[in-house]
Formats: C-alpha cells, structure tokens, sequence
C-alpha cells in the first residue's frame, strides 16, 4: 500500500512538471477576407488574421488567454466549448451568465487549467452575432495515450456564410415585420473557412480527421466519394469504432474519424458537405446546397466532379454510438427538469423561443455574481429573476432533462459545464400532426451504455431525454446553439450546488472581473434585479414583453397594424414549401 502511495505521488508529481501553461495575447479587429470566393466582407479576427487559430494543449496545461477587446462600439466575450472548467465556472464565458460583457479597449484574462478532458473541441464569442461574423476557432486537447493508430491528423470545420453582417440580419430577423420567426438565409456553405477546398492526401494512409461545425445555424451532412469515416470521437468523448459513409452534423457537434486512403494514386475523389434543406424555411435558387471539395492524391489528374448521392436519410445515427469507457447508464434521477419548446411572438410583435413559456431574459447582474453575493439565499431560485429560466441543482443528484419540441424545426442543444448520457431520442413527427411528447409510464427501453457528449440534436414535434450527475459545482447554461434561437430566449440556466460556489476559493470572481464589470456599467454583486438589500426582492428586474391577445381574430387585428406582418403570416405555410 505504501509503494503504491508513492508511485502515485511521484506520477502526480511528474504530471505537474510536465504540463505546460500556454499563454496567448489576442486583440480583436474586423479583418478583410472573402470566404466563398464571391464577395469581400470583413470577418472578425484576432490580431489582424482571420481565420482564428486552432489552439493545441494537452492534458494538464494551462490556459492564460488575454483577451483585449480592440471593437470601437461593441463588447465581447470568448467561451471555450465543452470545457467542464471545474473549479473556474468564472471563466466559461457566456456575458450575464458567468461574467460580464468586456467593454471596448478593455483585456480580459481566461485562466484555468485543462482537467480530465482530451479530444477535439472549439472557441468562440458568447456575444450576440459575434461567432457568426467569424469569431470561432478550434480548441484540441492532445492525448498521448489515444487509444487509436493513425499516420497524420488533419482539422476539418463546416460553417454556414453571410454577405450581410450580424449587425443588420439580428435587427430584421427580431422584428415585427419577421413574425413567423423565419431564420436568415445563409449565402454559402463553407469547409473550412472556404469553398472548394483540396486535401491533399497520401496513399495507403491512416488519417484522423477531426470535424466541427463551428456554424451558426444549420446542420450539414458530409460524405467521400469511395472513401469511409470511422467514427472513434464525439464532443471529447471516445466511442467503440463505428464505420459509416454519411455523417450528419449540428452546429457545436465535433465529430473525430480514421479515414484510411487507397494504395493507387491514379485519380482523385469528391469529399462533398450539403446543407440540411430541412432547416430552411425558404430555398433561394442562387443557394448551393452541395459543396464539392477535393481529395487530391495526384495533382496531374483531374479535379472530381461532384459526387451526389440519391438519398441522404440514411445517415449514421450518432443515438446507438457506446462510450469507449463503458460508462453505464446511470441510476434513476433525482431530479426531473421538463422542457417545453415552442415559438411565439410576444406583445411587440417578435418571435421569440420559449421553454415552458419562459424566453430566457438577462438578469441586471451575471447569475455566477448573484451566486456569490447572495449568502444562504443563494438555494432560492426567485434570486435569479422570473425570466431567466433558472434551477438550482442538489450537489451529487442524477438530474433527467426532458425535452418536448413542440416546434416543427430540429434543434441542436448543448450543456456547459457537463457531458450527459442520451438516454431516448424519439423520431421526428411531420408538420401535420401533431407533437409527440415524452411519458415516462410508456417509452424506449434505455441502452446500457448510453451515447455520451455536450451537443445533441431533437427531432421535430418530438422529444428527447439527457441525464446527468450534478458533480461540478456552477452556474452552467443549457441553450440551443442556432444562434438565431438563442437570441429569441431558448436558454435555461443550472445553478448547481451554489453553496459550495460559495465555499470554493478558486470559484470567486476576480478582480479583472470586477474592473470590467464597472467599466462596462454592470453591477457585479446583487439579484436579478440588481438588489443588494433583499435577495428575494425582484422589482426592477428585466421581464420579457407580455403575450399577444388571444383569439384569431385579435391576432389578426394586431397583424393588421403592421401590413408587412400580416403579409408574411399569411403567406408563410406557402413559402416553406417551395
């Protein structure tokens, strides 16, 4: 017993000298570029390069990351995706959440240590319409022990593309003249940051490529000409090996896989991305739905034309994947969170999304500060305001999330702070009938070893069930990762285990957070409501707009105040199904 005591000693000892602190210095600025080859924008960068770099540490390092706001009239924020950030909820990143927005010509410094997490994973501005405008890169957590062979690693990312800036789209899509809620309508398709891309590749090689969709809105599906992804990776999470041709990815979602090259180098292949058409509620004739890149084993031949497929409803079912540890699923909940979503315009005439009638409204102080100021208060949900859809979490309980999609559009959801086991994902219902909703005397028998990962997607009109132990003391955001849903409100927030937030030394605020705090004019102690004297007093707090009227006909009535409004409701079943 003694011997082994100090061989574990001494390896803690050499993890600790071997690990290293990875210190970056990024300012941010508008950088002329022009991703789809079409049209020149500028793209948000960091120090005046777009893309953004893929940052690489190992487990055990360090991250020190500072971060100037270089914008003139905006503020920002970075958060590091899938980071469980034990013991560092303060530097997870959503503004409002954990901390508050860095005002311009202010540095913030992201500072914690990389913990029991390898694989493959992103960054990006937690600010409203910033990622989409380019502010996005690849986080990779190496692992000397990969459990997998392969020759060379290549970096793959799928987003979506805008000629138009966030700064024009947020206002005209929450607008009462958009009242059926219709998304922006992407302008292109990228792979990695461009279009047509080329792999060159080496025969008779295996390749780990890792593939995230750093998008903002749609899902894409991804395939090779004669060539085979085997899926060993999701969300940092390593899987039993699983062999497909067609994968479908959500925005948020990583996907790691071997692909092995051919041994003749005689002519080159279509590695094709295609957009998920499903989620577009109109398909303008000058979208390319198909992109066609290039795998390259000889540059003397011929370029490959593009390579289509006859259906792509066969793609691999990420539900049925098994963790790689094994983990069992785990025991009956504590605690059962259900979730309604749906659609609806407010008073103001918006589309916004609500959970169990709730569209997620920012509290006046950063929930995590509200966390800290609040004392024993801090067990009473009434602290964190009435329109922030927030739960407050017992340390240690198995926690069910419950989603009921009311709507008829997929969504793709993702936990901060956490992993969860994917217990029941039901199929999706058709628009004309009508939702199918979770019941717990009556569902699927759940799998041994459940899919384990960050970011999943809901079918529409149907229901998903997540489970998950309370083990990482924070204040952690569950939200759909379509940007455009949630900026219309489709966010809770977990507030798990606030009182040992409290006790935790390495959890407090700092007095960088401070600083920017008041620079940016934002109380950093208080309630929801910004109240200092009585936690459980709200008045004052930010409220989401009162409902419409209901009936048809006041429905109408209030449409016809705005003729653009009632134009596009009337007409809106008639446009998605061109």
């Amino acid at each position: 017993m003694r011997s082994t005591s100090i061989f574990l000693f001494i390896f803690s000892l050499i993890s600790v000298i071997s690990a290293e602190t990875h210190t970056w210095w990024f300012t941010t600025t508008w950088v002329d570029a022009n991703p789809d080859g079409i049209y020149e924008r500028k793209m948000i960068g960091f120090n005046d390069t777009w893309p953004l770099p893929t940052l690489r540490v190992k487990k055990g390092d360090r991250v020190q990351l500072y971060l100037n706001n270089g914008f003139d009239d905006r503020n920002t924020s970075l958060h590091f995706h899938g980071m469980f950030q034990p013991g560092s909820n303060q530097m997870d990143g959503p503004e409002m959440v954990t901390q508050c927005p860095i005002p311009p010509g202010e540095t913030f410094l992201y500072n914690f240590t990389v913990e029991g997490q390898v694989g493959t994973y992103w960054y990006h501005s937690h600010t409203s319409g910033q990622y989409g405008d380019g502010m996005r890169g690849v986080f990779i957590i190496e692992d000397d022990d990969f459990p997998y062979d392969y020759d060379e690693e290549v970096v793959l990312t799928l987003a979506e593309h805008y000629h138009d800036y966030s700064d024009d789209l947020t206002p005209n899509f929450l607008s009462r003249f958009n009242p059926t809620g219709a998304e922006p309508i992407p302008t292109n398709m990228l792979f990695n940051e461009t279009r047509n891309n080329t792999w060159k590749v080496e025969p008779n090689k295996t390749y780990l490529l890792r593939v995230v969709n750093i998008g903002r809105f749609v899902s894409q599906y991804i395939w090779m000409e004669d060539h085979e992804f085997t899926v060993v990776e999701v969300d940092g999470i390593y899987v039993e090996q699983n062999t497909t041709d067609l994968l479908y990815i959500t925005v948020a979602q990583r996907y790691t896989v071997l692909v092995t090259t051919k041994n003749e180098t005689d002519k080159n292949y279509a590695f094709m991305n295609r957009v998920d058409i499903d989620m577009l509620d109109v398909i303008p004739d000058e979208l390319e739905l198909n992109g066609t890149n290039y795998i390259v084993y000889n540059e003397d031949a011929d370029l490959p034309e593009p390579y289509l497929l006859d259906s792509i409803d066969d793609f691999f079912d990420d539900f049925w994947l098994k963790p790689l540890s094994k983990e069992p699923l785990l025991e009956d909940a504590d605690y059962t969170i259900t979730l309604d979503v749906q659609m609806d315009n407010l008073g103001n005439g918006v589309n916004y999304a609500f959970f169990n009638n709730i569209t997620y409204t920012h509290p006046k102080v950063p929930t995590l500060h509200s966390v800290l100021s609040a004392g024993d208060d801090a067990t009473n949900e009434l602290v964190y305001g009435t329109n922030t859809n927030s739960f407050v979490l017992q340390g240690g309980e198995v926690i069910d999330i419950v989603m009921n999609n009311l709507d008829t559009g997929k969504h793709p959801f993702h936990l901060h702070g956490h992993v969860f086991q994917v217990i029941e994902r039901a199929p999706g219902v058709d628009d004309d009938e009508d939702p199918v909703a979770y019941n717990s005397s009556d569902h699927a028998e759940w799998p041994e070893y459940p899919m384990i990962r960050d970011t999943v997607y809901i079918n529409p009109q149907s229901y998903t069930v997540l489970r998950f132990r309370a083990d990482n003391p924070g204040v952690w955001f569950f939200h759909c990762h379509i940007e455009w849903h949630l900026d219309q409100g489709l966010a809770i927030v977990l507030i798990e285990d606030p009182l040992a937030i409290q006790r935790n030394e390495t959890q407090q605020i700092t007095d960088n957070h401070r600083d920017i705090c008041e620079k940016v004019g934002v109380p950093w102690e208080g309630n929801a409501a910004a109240n200092t004297d009585n936690y459980l007093e709200l008045k004052g707090e930010n409220l989401q707009h009162k409902r419409l009227p209901t009936g048809s006909l006041l429905k109408v009535l209030w449409l016809w105040s705005s003729p653009v409004s009632l134009v596009s409701w009337v007409l809106q079943p008639l446009l998605t199904t061109v």
